[in-house]
């Protein structure tokens, strides 16, 4: 049972191992309408109005931020007739604004080569006052990362809720003949290959604060673990232990990781301080276990293990050292918390003749809901920053893909159009 075990929870290191259109937000408790708000969008302007450049850009400025606000469900969008003129300022745009929402944005830009200037306002319709004055600048490689920042800063000025438009997905595919990790914006644009080991590299896991990747690679010969440094471009050894050396997750200060370690033995779950590299095993027996996620709040382990006999879900208390097992299905693999800590989603299946899918469990074991089902195989899931997304992989298009569904299993799309087959995603924060 023992080696059938590892051979599953880590299928991957072995040989070959559109956007829907709504207007509602999906919730785990069901199909629910939340109340939209109304918001004004004016053309986005050229800064030089006789510039084509200009012009052109402030047109994909507009194109990326009115895709992000769509896709949050949070607004109830107006827009200009296509007859009008110039209703992005001035007291006749404001007086047309007004009837139609209670807040406007306007905004312009400005190509200058090889940098680029993008402003955005929000104005309060009833008072005029600004509520929002955002101005960004950069090179061409950054200017959707400015919209998705713009919209977010929209969601979270007008909402109080935070925006996933900013947010990344890293995962492994293997296109190139190899298992390589990939970025891809949470809209599937910017796809980006950040490894080249020529191996097998998988289970990628992101920073807290995004600015690192970590991941599992064969580069070696050993399944070693690898960071990749987002910003300075460089990857680099980070453990390399003999044996299994697997990202689990970072604690919410980021300086423990918990992670799957075999160091010659069963696999199991060990807290690894980040920069000494001193780890410590964090359950006792002989029961294979895996896929460690730390709790949003630190004080709880959600993993798999077979102490049960089959893998299911278990939940470690960091305090007591108590464990308690959450599922009893015929199967569980790769657990992920929900950024709100009320929901772990999971990959299971709950015959031995079925497929696996996608399951969400409350942190009783009480709750247990099927989130995908006669759709192909259905693996690796996790959640969006917000709570209101899940990420998964899915072969119900013949081949392994990424795909995105609303966190009660509606509307599931396929992130990115990609070549090869694709595994283990994880969304950054």
């Amino acid at each position: 049972m023992k080696k059938l075990l590892i051979l599953t929870i880590f299928p991957l290191f072995c040989a070959e191992a559109a956007r829907a259109e709504t207007e509602v937000y999906i919730g785990v408790e069901g199909r629910k309408e939340i109340p939209k708000t109304a918001l004004a969008l004016a053309s986005f302007l050229p800064t030089r109005l006789d510039s084509p450049e200009d012009l052109k850009l402030a047109e994909t400025f507009r194109e990326i931020v009115r895709a992000d606000l769509l896709y949050s469900r949070y607004f109830d969008l107006k827009e200009e007739p296509l007859n009008a003129v110039n209703l992005s300022s001035g007291p006749e745009a404001m007086a047309f604004w007004k009837n139609l929402a209670g807040h406007l944005i306007t905004a312009k830009a400005s190509d200058l080569g090889k940098v680029w200037t993008f402003s955005g306002r929000i104005y309060d319709l009833e008072t005029g006052h600004v509520l929002l004055d955002k101005y960004y600048q950069g090179e061409p490689r950054a200017l959707r990362r400015a919209a998705h920042l713009f919209a977010d800063d929209t969601v979270m000025r007008l909402t109080g809720r935070r925006g996933i438009a900013h947010s990344k997905l890293a995962f492994a595919n293997n296109a190139t003949g190899n298992k390589e990790i990939y970025s891809v914006d949470y809209d599937g644009e910017n796809l980006t290959r950040l490894t080249h080991d020529k191996s097998i590299a998988l289970l990628p896991r992101w920073s807290q604060d995004a600015s690192r990747i970590y991941y599992t690679t064969y580069r070696y010969g050993n399944p070693d673990m690898f960071e990749i440094d987002m910003k300075a471009g460089k990857i680099r050894p980070f453990t390399t232990f003999q044996g299994l050396n697997i990202p689990g997750g970072l604690s919410p200060d980021g300086t423990t990781m918990v992670m799957t370690l075999s160091l010659g033995e069963d696999p199991n779950i060990c807290a690894l301080d980040v920069v000494t590299k001193q780890h410590k095993k964090l359950l006792k027996g002989f029961a294979v276990s895996s896929s460690p996620t730390y709790s949003p709040d630190g004080k709880q382990i959600a993993f798999i293990s077979n102490r049960s006999g089959s893998p299911q879900v278990h939940v470690l208390d960091t305090d007591s050292g108590k464990i308690r097992r959450l599922t009893r299905m015929n199967w569980c693999d790769s657990p992920s918390w929900s950024p709100a800590g009320d929901w772990i989603v999971f990959a299971g299946r709950e015959t031995a003749k079925e497929n696996l899918n996608i399951f969400l469990t409350d942190l009783t074991g009480g709750q247990v809901r099927r989130l995908t089902n006669k759709a192909g195989h259905n693996e690796d899931p996790s959640w969006s920053p917000d709570g209101r997304f899940i990420a998964f992989t899915s072969t119900r298009r013949s081949r392994r893909e990424i795909f995105i569904m609303d966190s009660d299993g509606s509307a599931p799309h396929p992130l990115v159009e990609l070549e090869g087959k694709s595994y283990t995603p994880n969304w950054g924060p």
